[in-house]
């Protein structure tokens, strides 16, 4: 059967008029309690969790994470705590989703063997130029950097490597920054060292944020007024705009200093007996997954895009486009990610990635999920009536469910009997409906073979937005952190 018969059987019933919204209401939130009671047992508060040790905040005071801040990454002491103690303690490690590498990084370092898969060209390399410094020179790195930065070259009147913009960075930099930027590239790409010129390539990424109009904020990229863009509403102000000279200077001096300050920045490529290996595979775990071998890792620990509606192609632009990301790279990434925003499109071709038994067992725990039926009529009803802000959040929120079904099958097919799968996720909540991921997540998870043992709930949850509360009321989200296990 095709993915869009599959997902067509979703949305028998919706509600025809505004009245009837509380309704559907009321029944979704009935079967809610229905499925919170199934699971009242494994919910528990883990007060040693809190959001500053589960999200990005954490990796503020992680040396390891400083040179480029990447904000969807979780954090390495929530790895570490996973590791001591849910495990694995040895044999190899998955994590489909990898980020920046936190989870593959820290496994290496308690001795276990690690395998990512990273679909994002900025995520990936972040954990290439981590993997390359495994084995490298750090001293004589760290020297060349310094003689780098003594003879500043860049500074001089010379060639330059044009920034090849996408259409939503044209504009992002002052003019006499982009021409700095652009005069730095050009004399690093005239560097012999492959190492070396990796790494003043990545000091450049680290510091686009900061010398550009922009801010990373979840669904977009802000646009300083200054810019000359208008982006309605109260016009933004970013504050100091790092010049570029300032800007890599400072991040190739860090660089150098971390590279030989005792450690600090990479404390797991320390040789020591327990360091193990870190591999990496390019792409959608939609793609990768089914080409896995079974039964041949030991746990993963992985958290996905959240459905939250954040388009990492456009948070990322800059550093896209850097890499070498085009208008159709930029779009093909944007429909092979994971659905997690409304411009993500139906996947025509997604039961064709899959083993037919594995897709019509994973589309089956889908489509059964009576919550989560209940919750897709009702938004495809609010989309009917025109009540919802986009209309294309009935679609991403079937299909992102849809797909980490799909996900959470194959990875129960590549574990071994025994091992753990960890998740961290969030909750979500669209048009007065609260989606609890977690639950549902874990029903699906049960119907794949793993046994739920825990679903970690973090003390303080998460609100929903300003306008979901002043349509809606006020209500807490669980922030929740998953464990199950595969039966075999």
């Amino acid at each position: 059967m095709g993915v869009m018969n599959a997902q067509a059987t979703m949305a028998t019933q919706t509600p025809a008029t505004v009245g009837e919204h509380a309704s559907f209401l009321a029944h979704i939130k009935q079967a809610e309690g229905a499925l919170t009671q199934r699971f009242v047992n494994k919910l528990k508060v883990n007060p040693d969790l809190d959001r500053t040790l589960v999200s990005f905040q954490a990796n503020k005071i992680e040396n390891e994470h400083r040179w480029y801040k990447y904000k969807e990454g979780f954090s390495a002491p929530l790895v570490r705590y996973l590791l001591s103690n849910v495990g694995p303690k040895s044999g190899r490690l998955l994590d489909p989703f990898a980020g920046s590498g936190t989870a593959l990084f820290c496994a290496s370092d308690y001795g276990v063997e690690s395998v990512g898969i990273e679909l994002l060209p900025i995520g990936a390399e972040i954990i290439q130029v981590r993997r390359l410094l495994l084995k490298a020179d750090r001293g004589n790195i760290a020297q060349d950097i310094r003689s780098f930065i003594r003879e500043r070259q860049w500074e001089k009147v010379g060639p330059l490597e044009p920034f090849h913009h996408l259409r939503i960075t044209a504009g992002a930099f002052p003019k006499e920054t982009e021409y700095a930027l652009n005069r730095y590239l050009y004399e690093v790409d005239r560097i012999k060292g492959k190492i070396l010129r990796r790494l003043l390539r990545f000091a450049a990424l680290c510091v686009l944020e900061a010398i550009s109009f922009t801010r990373k904020d979840g669904q977009y990229l802000r646009w300083d007024y200054r810019s000359g863009r208008r982006t309605g509403g109260k016009p933004f102000h970013k504050g100091p705009i790092a010049a570029f000279g300032q800007a890599i200077t400072e991040k190739l001096e860090q660089i150098s200093s971390d590279l030989t300050g005792g450690d600090l920045l990479f404390p797991e490529i320390v040789e020591t007996e327990k360091d193990a290996s870190v591999e990496l595979l390019v792409g959608s775990c939609l793609d990768i997954l089914p080409n896995l071998p079974g039964n041949s890792f030991d746990g993963i620990i992985t958290s996905p895009p959240y459905c939250n509606r954040y388009d990492y192609t456009r948070t990322y632009a800059l550093e896209l486009a850097m890499l070498g990301t085009d208008e159709e790279g930029i779009r093909n990434l944007r429909q092979t990610m994971l659905t997690c925003t409304v411009e993500n499109r139906e996947k025509q071709t997604l039961d064709a990635k899959f083993p037919a038994a594995l897709f019509e067992k994973a589309r089956d725990a889908f489509q059964s999920q009576v919550l989560l039926s209940q919750v897709i009529s009702y938004l495809e009803g609010c989309r009917l009536d025109g009540s919802i802000n986009n209309t294309g959040i009935p679609r991403m929120v079937r299909n992102y469910f849809l797909e980490l079904a799909l996900v959470i099958f194959e990875c129960a097919r590549v574990l071994k009997p025994g091992a753990p799968f960890v998740m961290v996720n969030d909750n979500v909540r669209y048009q007065g409906a609260h989606i609890p991921v977690d639950l549902i997540l874990s029903d699906i998870a049960e119907k794949a073979g793993l046994k739920v043992e825990q679903i970690w709930v973090l003390p303080k949850g998460k609100g929903n937005s300003s306008q979901q509360m002043g349509a809606h009321g006020r209500e807490e989200a669980r922030k929740c952190v998953y464990i199950w296990r595969f039966k075999g």
